[in-house]
């Protein structure tokens, strides 16, 4: 429970600073409806975004031996893209976010909306681990509980990691990015949707 509220939390207030910067920046018109939008743009972020990329990458992933590396680039750019646009459509569906008017207007107002989510998520991404052990230690404080800071058995002084005893073994970052590569999914994601599985 406590995973899912800080990543929720902490998400929902980069992603409402995000939707600010596009309101300020762009023909998209967000004001006062920034908690709201930030609200749904953070539950289609964490649930929805993984799945439709998935998805794409699955269908995108048929023809992938006929493209050449700039062309692999390429494609995964406009996924990206596509994702992210799909989101921001969402978004402005079941939001008070509006779209500037006149032709000018409304197609800025889709079009540089997205490139705004793309890199808030590229820094989000950079950053997210930093930004949500701060959110969980402010959740600590609230709820008056107390984690143990790192695993006992790799914390204490005389225990070999699991590298150590076995010196071939992939690191487990590895071994998460290969997973990540077999379906889209950080594990953290794939943790995730099996709690919505069970519940």
């Amino acid at each position: 429970m406590k995973k899912w509220v800080v990543r929720f939390a902490s998400l929902l207030v980069f992603n409402i600073l995000v939707l600010l910067v596009v309101g300020w920046l762009t023909p998209a018109r967000v004001g006062w409806a920034a908690l709201w939008a930030g609200i749904v743009l953070t539950a289609l972020v964490i649930w929805i975004k993984p799945l439709v990329e998935k998805w794409f990458r699955s269908m995108a992933a048929k023809s992938a031996g006929q493209r050449t590396r700039a062309g692999e680039k390429l494609v995964e750019f406009f996924l990206a893209f596509a994702v992210a646009f799909l989101v921001w459509i969402a978004t402005v569906l079941f939001t008070g976010v509006s779209i500037g008017g006149g032709i000018f207007g409304a197609f800025w107002g889709w079009v540089l909306p997205p490139v705004f989510l793309l890199i808030g998520w590229a820094i989000y991404g950079a950053i997210d681990d930093k930004v949500e052990g701060h959110a969980g230690t402010l959740y600590d404080k609230a709820t008056g509980t107390q984690t143990a800071g790192t695993d006992a058995a790799t914390s204490a002084p005389g225990v070999p990691s699991p590298r150590d005893t076995y010196p071939g073994a992939p690191a487990p970052a590895t071994e998460a990015g290969r997973r990540e590569l077999n379906d889209g999914l950080t594990d953290e994601q794939r943790r995730m949707l099996d709690e919505l599985g069970k519940g």
